[in-house]
């Protein structure tokens, strides 16, 4: 056993919580702490492992462990290693003491996002060695830095290297989401994120006065076309069983700026808004709906995007589909529900199935409020070790899918 370990507890349960106490949290995260962690387990997995500097001081790592076939497409087990920010004031521990109470619930900021699933990977590929299982298609384990700051300075950049097409990818598990039903939450797309500005210029002039085609007429009109569609929606997934967060347009108006003074009406503002569209909505004709809206609004009125995602890749999850068959299979013969979703706001997965490889989002935590980015994020230890058990059932169902026709 682990002597390092406190009294009686699961030495997985303590390297999660020995790596949730790395403060890898925006705006300064500590990554060179997370590589040391990740070169020790490399060492001890004796698993080759590879660091590439995406940008100046962000680096990523792959673990490898060669199949027996290793000309077969590979398996990637996708993580990150960032966290985001946290209001401690709003804790009832500190958020990166990895506390545990007496039910077992290990509270820190990343037990849920997604730290948990790091660990998981690591322990499922440690008990498979332990008992000399080998893989016949090659396993490679991916630690990504700043997936929560939009990928930029990791995969969305990674994937378009050579590097990234080496590793010969056929199928990518990543995060997904808790469950707090008995049910998991399986993730096959995404929603795609449009952040978009409106300038509405208008005549300026004296406050006193009742001054014709002002940007304020024209905000009013903008603000009122965008926040009626999201009324739509939100009714939309509130009368419909069927709808989950992943199947509506979600609109929040975000940022308001215009103005010098309160007696000069401005000759322009402006309005944000933060879409998120799923992959069912055709984006062209939804551009062209917002197009209508402005022209509405009144003369001169433009938008620009600070984020428009186009893709609309989704993943199959159709049973005669080799990874989704091995993947469900083996999810069934441990007797779980599975509850398929588009998922509602952003991950990694978004730039691997732009590159046209399938994409799982999954993260085994059933019976689990969803608690990513919130206070208290905790996650059960039973919970944790029972995902360990599911990885190690997955990952060799999916290493051990036969070769694709166009593997032959």
């Amino acid at each position: 056993t682990d002597l390092a370990s406190p009294e009686g507890e699961d030495p997985s349960v303590s390297l999660f919580r020995d790596y949730l106490r790395l403060r890898t949290v925006h705006p300064e995260p500590d990554y060179d702490a997370a590589l040391r962690f990740l070169d020790r387990i490399a060492e001890e997995l004796e698993l080759p492992l590879k660091k590439i500097e995406v940008f100046p001081g962000r680096v990523i790592s792959i673990m490898t462990w060669e199949g027996t076939n290793p000309t077969l497409k590979s398996i990637l087990l996708n993580s990150h290693t960032d966290v985001v920010p946290v209001y401690q004031e709003h804790w009832k521990y500190d958020a990166f003491s990895a506390f545990k109470d007496a039910e077992g619930n290990i509270y820190a900021r990343g037990s849920q996002d997604m730290k948990c699933v790091t660990i998981q990977y690591i322990q499922a590929v440690r008990r498979l060695k332990a008992r000399g299982w080998k893989p016949t298609r090659t396993l490679h384990l991916m630690f990504v830095p700043d997936e929560e700051v939009g990928g930029y300075k990791g995969m969305e950049t990674f994937v378009k290297q050579p590097e990234f097409h080496k590793l010969n990818i056929g199928f990518a598990l990543d995060e997904g989401l808790a469950n707090p039903t008995d049910a998991f939450t399986v993730f096959y797309g995404e929603r795609n994120p449009w952040w978009i500005t409106v300038h509405c210029p208008g005549s300026p002039g004296h406050g006193s006065r009742f001054v014709e085609n002002t940007a304020a007429e024209k905000l009013r009109h903008v603000m009122n076309s965008f926040l009626d569609f999201r009324e739509k929606e939100k009714h939309r997934l509130n009368t419909s069983e069927c709808f989950t967060l992943g199947d509506v347009t979600t609109v929040n108006m975000t940022m308001v700026k215009g103005g010098v003074a309160y007696n000069v009406i401005p000759a322009e503002m402006d309005v944000s808004f933060d879409l998120r569209i799923p992959p069912t909505v055709n984006l062209q004709e939804f551009e062209r709906q917002i197009k209508q809206w402005c022209k509405e609004a009144g003369e001169d009125v433009t938008y620009d995007f600070a984020q428009k995602h186009m893709n609309q890749n989704i993943t199959s999850t159709d049973e005669s589909d080799p990874w989704w068959n091995a993947f469900s299979a083996s999810c069934k013969e441990m007797n779980m529900t599975l509850k398929k979703e588009i998922f509602p706001a952003a991950t990694d997965s978004r730039f691997i199935r732009a590159v046209g490889i399938p994409a799982i989002g999954f993260s085994p935590m059933n019976r689990t409020p969803i608690l990513l980015h919130d206070h208290n994020e905790y996650l059960n230890e039973q919970v944790f070790l029972k995902g360990i058990s599911v990885y190690e059932r997955i990952i060799p169902a999916l290493a051990s899918v036969a070769a694709l026709p166009d593997e032959a």
